[in-house]
């Protein structure tokens, strides 16, 4: 090899190091390297607010805030092709995102967002409040099998959940029957709802004809893995096709079953679910 192949093969080994050593998928979410730095090293649990799309949201969590901007924002698993001003139904909507997502996508859509946790609910009003949309309901209700009303896990954060079972650390909240509200056309339905996705899936089977387009994140654990059986036969008998993407590495060696000790699932899928 000629000294001039060597230096132009060193210099190209060297620019693809550093670029994925300084390689920044936030910049389009306006968090440049050193702001995601800063991010990932602050303390959660304080009011703090970031510049996105020429408006301010607002956040407690530096890390769900980052995970939440690449999943929605940069990975887009939301991203699809509906109808111009489409009917959307978001279960479990945190802080927003998802709702700013899909109103930048569709200006004209019109949203239902269901968000128990208190926290999570009061950040949810003030970045929709901060973005000014329009046509967009906020519900601070949990989405369950019936109305009624339900013992919940306030974290305010994603892990957030309900808890069929009485808990030192829940509290009650009020709960509505998603079956309830799927009496016209729904262009996209979001189901993200800490565990409680299988019992809300199998009470709404019969309804879910009203619903083109269907995402589901599967929290379980091995003795439920049954629950996914039945619902891939609910979603088959319904008419979806379903794309199934792991939601997070819980189990690096699957073989050995060496957990990942900050996720309390032991399954957590994205499946995304729609109609030919």
């Amino acid at each position: 090899m000629s000294n001039k192949s060597l230096s132009s093969n060193l210099i190209k080994g060297i620019t693809q190091k550093l670029n994925s050593v300084f390689r920044n998928p936030y910049r389009e979410v306006n968090v440049n390297w050193f702001k995601l730095k800063y991010y990932k090293h602050l303390p959660t649990g304080i009011l703090r607010k970031h510049r996105l799309f020429g408006k301010y949201i607002y956040f407690y969590s530096p890390t769900e805030f980052l995970h939440g901007l690449k999943e929605i924002f940069i990975d887009k698993i939301y991203f699809q092709q509906l109808e111009k001003q489409p009917y959307i139904i978001d279960c479990g909507a945190n802080i927003g995102l998802s709702v700013i997502y899909m109103k930048e996508l569709y200006p004209s859509a019109s949203i239902i967002a269901f968000e128990p946790d208190d926290k999570n609910f009061d950040l949810l009003e003030k970045n929709i409040s901060s973005f000014g949309y329009a046509d967009i309901e906020l519900r601070k209700e949990a989405v369950w099998i019936e109305n009624t009303e339900i013992n919940f896990k306030n974290d305010a954060s994603m892990s957030s959940k309900i808890e069929e079972a009485d808990s030192s650390s829940s509290n009650k909240v009020k709960a509505i029957r998603l079956k309830d509200y799927l009496n016209k056309k729904v262009d996209f339905l979001k189901i993200d709802i800490e565990g409680a996705e299988f019992k809300v899936l199998c009470d709404i089977e019969e309804k879910l004809g009203m619903v083109e387009n269907l995402f589901i994140e599967y929290h379980g654990l091995y003795e439920q893995t049954t629950e996914l059986t039945k619902m891939f036969s609910i979603l088959s008998a319904n008419g979806f096709h379903y794309y199934i993407k792991e939601a997070a590495v819980i189990f690096p060696y699957p073989f050995v079953k060496e957990k990942n000790p900050v996720i309390p699932y032991d399954v957590q899928l994205n499946i995304f679910c729609y109609r030919n």
